[in-house]
């Protein structure tokens, strides 16, 4: 049978090694192999407590590198808050300096930093009194909307190899400016822009701070093509299908629609479509799943209506249509763009 629920207050909450934790008493390999404990890769293994997100990835990732690594690109933005940027069971994106090696690993994908250092604010402090974590008291939950990313203070200096078993703090990890650089460089760019959109929607980075870390790395391998996908985004999308709905429309060749166009209508009222063609009052409306509830639909119908009485030309894009049946979606709205005057 397996043993009962082992937790020392030490470990509460927590992510370490198990290696580290035998050697200093705390658990047995016995105790390891119980229910209290999740295995998260060799080694390394967290309190079954913690919620199975990317920032515990991540926290388990950097246990397993060495010092002055730090999470970076869509990892980076995950923990900046754009929580679609990366799930549970995606890869864990970390920059390493230049000058260190790093086995690879399962599930990690390791990036150097560039030689020079032209990116002096690369990390985000996380030993200030603002992000450093406290940990709850033992055989407690942390308090609703903790993140899993919240640490203990270090339980050894990671500068002592071997002797780490906890991380101090949230993961370090790249400022949101230098992770959105790296998501276009390394990221498909549609996912790129979703995930810059989000960065943008939520107040993390702006528009002039992407111009300047563009310039900044205009020379670097990459940097063509961050700047082409920070031309993309927009940060207005109130989804990341949104984005990547938009994104792909441009790359198929359409003009490139707005989002969010504001449209008054008859009764006055401000309505804004997913995207919008203004010129020729084309719009697109996405629909990630069906609303089955009767008032919904009503609601729906009206706006629509709405938008056909102020001389608009709406169209609607479902989750699957735009997964199995793009080429056809293209072409429906390219024939409504035509319909209306747009000439390719």
């Amino acid at each position: 049978m397996p043993p009962h629920p082992h937790r020392p207050p030490e470990l509460a909450w927590q992510v370490f090694r198990g290696s580290e934790a035998i050697r200093r008493g705390l658990l047995s390999r016995h105790h390891l192999r119980g229910a209290s404990w999740i295995r998260l890769r060799q080694d390394v293994y967290a309190d079954a407590r913690l919620d199975r997100d990317h920032a515990l990835a991540c926290r388990a990732a950097l246990l397993r590198l060495p010092p002055g690594a730090a999470i970076a690109g869509p990892s980076a933005a995950y923990l900046h808050g754009v929580e679609h940027a990366a799930g549970f069971i995606d890869d864990v994106h970390v920059l390493l300096p230049a000058t260190v090696r790093a086995d690879s690993q399962p599930g990690v994908r390791v990036h150097h930093a560039p030689m020079s250092s032209t990116r002096s604010g690369l990390l985000v402090p996380v030993g200030s009194a603002a992000s450093a974590g406290t940990r709850p008291p033992a055989g407690t939950r942390p308090p609703a909307g903790t993140r899993s990313s919240v640490a203990a203070p270090l339980a050894a200096d990671r500068s002592s190899p071997g002797a780490v078993m906890i991380l101090a703090g949230p993961p370090p990890r790249t400022e949101p400016a230098a992770c959105a650089w790296e998501t276009a460089v390394w990221a498909d760019p549609v996912e790129a822009v979703g995930i810059i959109d989000g960065l943008l929607r939520t107040g993390s980075v702006n528009r002039s701070a992407l111009a300047s870390e563009a310039a900044r790395n205009a020379c670097r391998p990459g940097g063509r093509r961050a700047a082409w996908v920070f031309g993309l985004t927009d940060g207005l999308a109130q989804s990341p299908p949104e984005s990547h709905l938009r994104v792909r429309l441009v790359l198929a060749g359409l003009p490139r629609a707005v989002a969010q166009y504001p449209v008054r209508v008859s009764t006055g009222l401000i309505l804004h479509p997913d995207l919008a063609w203004p010129e020729f009052r084309v719009a697109v409306e996405y629909d990630g799943q069906w609303h089955s509830d009767a008032d919904r639909m009503h609601l729906d119908r009206r706006r629509l209506n709405q938008f056909v009485a102020a001389g608009w030309l709406v169209l609607h894009v479902t989750g699957r249509r735009l997964r199995k049946e793009f080429p056809a979606l293209v072409r429906e709205i390219r024939a409504a763009l035509v319909a209306r005057g747009w000439r390719p």
